[in-house]
């Protein structure tokens, strides 16, 4: 076994309705004046209803900022450092999906530190400290919540990331009962966007530990047990809690034993075409399965056993990739999410500019099990279509 480091956070509550007690969680924590980061229909559809009643009652101070869009603008974070700085909070919140939570992470370290914006994006950049950091999911999918990573929109179609232990929140809520009102189509997607970054992490060709791998298989043991539960009863609190949890930890997971290829073919697609993150990733897994096959096809037939349990399959490894394959087609179309960049209404003609964007992400393509080239990804998009 290689030496590695693992790097998590400290403290994690989960409970339907543990973020009514936000209010004594954040007092504990030393915290009286706290901004909440979060999207407008998180307060339209009064998610933090019951969290705020919390902070009343425990005499914390709280200001909202609910301006947080998907795939969220540098200005976006701007603006929220300002809100934070006129407010002088000492603490921060990040309520909502991935987007509210990577926002959250890079204003904690923003507020507190002397670091511009630009200056952070790479890994490893941070210097410095951050103020107290609590984050609450209500969806589960991205992980976040317990990543290091923040993905911040730089340019037009750009995307960029801050990576660093110092984005790595004091406390996360997982709280299933907020989960409860998802649509289908984004509990659909978020499950599995989750999925993926398990099966990423399991097969990463840097960094992969026997943790990362004990949480990507847990984890991708939950998901598959629960995401057409969820899907298709939306009000069943104990798998909203496993999703939750398995997302959680895959996040645990892929926040050491980074992303690969999926990710990178599937950041073009949101910031080209603003297809949300989780069914970008679900467009193209297929085929990066079938094309790391050669190098990764044992692993995968690791994953394939986790999430086909009463399946029977092949001495081939290759031929049980096929099948995983197959596996995340079928689930996509029986869950009600589109399976091909046609359906997504995407010009066939931009394919090649796909695959040159594709190609500046190669913090993750390191990662694959096998080198990917432009030629390589210009032919995932194809398949793909």
């Amino acid at each position: 076994m290689n030496d590695f480091l693992f790097s998590t956070v400290s403290d994690v509550v989960i409970g339907a309705g543990c973020s009514a007690n936000l209010g004594g969680i954040l007092s504990q924590m030393g915290v009286r004046r706290a901004l909440i980061v979060t999207d407008g229909g998180i307060v339209q559809f009064g998610l933090l209803d019951d969290a705020l009643k919390s902070l009343q009652a425990h005499q914390v101070e709280y200001s909202i900022y609910a301006d947080v869009v998907a795939d969220p603008p540098e200005s976006v974070v701007l603006d929220a450092v300002k809100k934070a700085q006129a407010f002088d909070c000492d603490g921060v919140i990040g309520f909502g999906g991935g987007s509210s939570m990577d926002v959250a992470k890079l204003l904690a370290v923003l507020v507190k530190g002397h670091q511009p914006l630009t200056e952070l994006y790479g890994v490893d950049q941070v210097s410095g400290s951050r103020l107290p950091l609590l984050q609450v999911p209500t969806t589960a999918g991205t992980g976040s919540e317990a990543t290091m990573v923040s993905i911040i929109t730089t340019g037009e179609n750009t995307k960029a990331g801050v990576v660093s232990r110092t984005l790595l929140a004091d406390k996360i809520l997982l709280d299933a009962s907020l989960t409860i009102g998802l649509p289908a189509h984004v509990t659909a997607a978020t499950g599995i966007d989750a999925m993926v970054h398990a099966i990423e992490a399991y097969t990463s060709k840097r960094l992969k530990n026997p943790l990362s791998d004990m949480l990507a298989r847990e984890a991708l043991r939950l998901l598959a047990d629960n995401i057409a539960t969820v899907v298709k009863q939306g009000d069943n609190l104990e798998a909203r809690e496993a999703m939750l949890l398995g997302a959680m930890l895959a996040g645990q997971a892929f926040a050491n034993a980074p992303v690969a290829a999926v990710h990178a073919l599937a950041y073009p697609l949101g910031g080209n075409y603003h297809i949300p993150h989780g069914l970008s990733n679900s467009l193209v897994l297929p085929f990066v399965l079938r094309f790391n096959a050669p190098q990764a096809a044992a692993l995968y037939a690791d994953v394939a056993q986790i999430v086909m349990p009463d399946r029977k399959f092949p001495s081939d490894n290759i031929a049980t990739t096929e099948m995983l394959a197959d596996y995340f087609l079928s689930l996509a179309a029986d869950l009600g999410l589109q399976t091909s960049l046609r359906e997504m209404n995407i010009p066939e003609a931009d394919l090649p500019k796909l695959a040159e964007e594709a190609m500046l992400q190669q913090r993750l393509l390191i990662n694959n099990p096998r080198e990917v080239t432009i030629d390589d990804a210009l032919g995932l998009y194809k398949q793909a279509y």
